[in-house]
Order: C-alpha cells, then sequence, then structure tokens
C-alpha cells in the first residue's frame, strides 16, 4: 500500500512537471518575474526635494505617471535635439522598484514645439542603450502637475495634487489639455490626414497612368 502511493506520489510529480515545462509555466514563482516598478520619483524646477509617488499609496497616479516613461524604455528616437532655451523645466523621472533604481529619463513638459523627453544611453540599472529625444505625450503637463510639479506659466487646468485638493491627487483627464496641446494635436491630425490625401491622389494617377497605356 505504501509503495503504491509513493508511486503515484512520484509519477504525478513528474506529469505536474511536464506539464509546466509543456504550457511554459515556471514549477517555482520567482520574485524577479513577478516584480514591477513599485514607485516613481520626480525631481527638477521647483522641487526642494524628489517627489515619490508610491504604487501602494497612489496607484491611480502611479499608473498615470508610469504610463507617460514605461514606452520610453524601447521608443525610438524621432525628435531633433531642442536649443537650452527652448526646452523649457526639465524634470528626470526615476522608475523604481522595491526601491532599486531601474529606469531614467529626462522630461521637457513645456518644450517648444510639444512635450519632449530624453533617455539617457546610461541607465541606473546598469544596461546601456541608446540615447534618443521622443516626442513625448501631450498629456504630460497635466500629469506632473497631478503629482505635485510646479510648472511655471501653465495654466491651473488641475488643482490639488499631492498634499493638494479633495483626497491629495487629481488625475488629467481629455478635457484638461491646455490651448497650446490642443493645437499641437489638431496639427498633427490635419498633417496626417494631408498625407492620406496625397497619397490617395498619387495612387489614382498612377491607375489613370495605367488604364491609359493599356488603351494606347
Amino acid at each position: 500500500m505504501v509503495g503504491e502511493v509513493t508511486r503515484r506520489a512520484v509519477v504525478g510529480g513528474m506529469v505536474g512537471g511536464i506539464a509546466a515545462v509543456v504550457i511554459g509555466l515556471p514549477l517555482v514563482a520567482t520574485p524577479a518575474l513577478a516584480a514591477g516598478p513599485t514607485s516613481v520619483t520626480i525631481s527638477g524646477r521647483g522641487l526642494a526635494e524628489p517627489l515619490t509617488i508610491r504604487k501602494a499609496t497612489y496607484p491611480e497616479l502611479f499608473s498615470a505617471l508610469l504610463s507617460q516613461v514605461s514606452w520610453l524604455a524601447t521608443a525610438r528616437g524621432h525628435a531633433a535635439p531642442l536649443a537650452a532655451d527652448k526646452r523649457g523645466p526639465k524634470y528626470t523621472v526615476v522608475v523604481l522598484v522595491k526601491d532599486a533604481p531601474k529606469q531614467t529619463y529626462d522630461l521637457y513638459p513645456l518644450a517648444l514645439g510639444g512635450p519632449r523627453a530624453y533617455r539617457p544611453a546610461k541607465q541606473p540599472d546598469g544596461h546601456d542603450t541608446t540615447s534618443a529625444w521622443i516626442y513625448a505625450k501631450l498629456t504630460m503637463p497635466q500629469t506632473l502637475i497631478a503629482a505635485g510639479v510646479p510648472l511655471p506659466d501653465t495654466p491651473d487646468v488641475i488643482t490639488g495634487g499631492l498634499g493638494g485638493g479633495e483626497g491629495g491627487v487629481n488625475l488629467p483627464g481629455s478635457e484638461d489639455t491646455n490651448d497650446l496641446d490642443h493645437l499641437l494635436g489638431r496639427w498633427r491630425v490635419v498633417t496626417l490626414l494631408n498625407g492620406g490625401v496625397v497619397l490617395v491622389i498619387a495612387m489614382g494617377l498612377a491607375g489613370i497612368s495605367f488604364l491609359i497605356r493599356r488603351k494606347v
């Protein structure tokens, strides 16, 4: 009886191990696989000390801030460097996992032509990447204001922030974009539409030219 139970246990363990390998699941969950960003810090002009936004304390605000920079790690550089006097105030955002810095980016929410981000080649976790200037999200200024960053010369479209307002956290909404962001967004849409119209016209002319050639 004991031998039968032991044999079943061994067989069951082997089947479970094989199934885990087949479906790609680890037999033992490791902290490294489950680990994710736990906090974000912001430092820059007007801040006497860095702001720290923790996922456990302000989950919605943390998620909004992380969405501003998480995609920058693999983004291709598509913005030309601006002259220093056209960048506006710089704010350095650091993404941490259990208080260990992993990623860092320089944000320019009031840059001429729209928010920009700079990705340094050397990251705090020790890995090297390519340095790049990147067009950032148009909601960057509002998200930083929600975190408590005192952006100069910016309409007070969001009240509160950390330590202010009802509950201390106010997230930006689509209606909160300022005039500059709105105009830039419309300009980008119009540019894309114009490009589409030009492409359609070119395809039409090519089709007409092909038909004329066939008749000739």
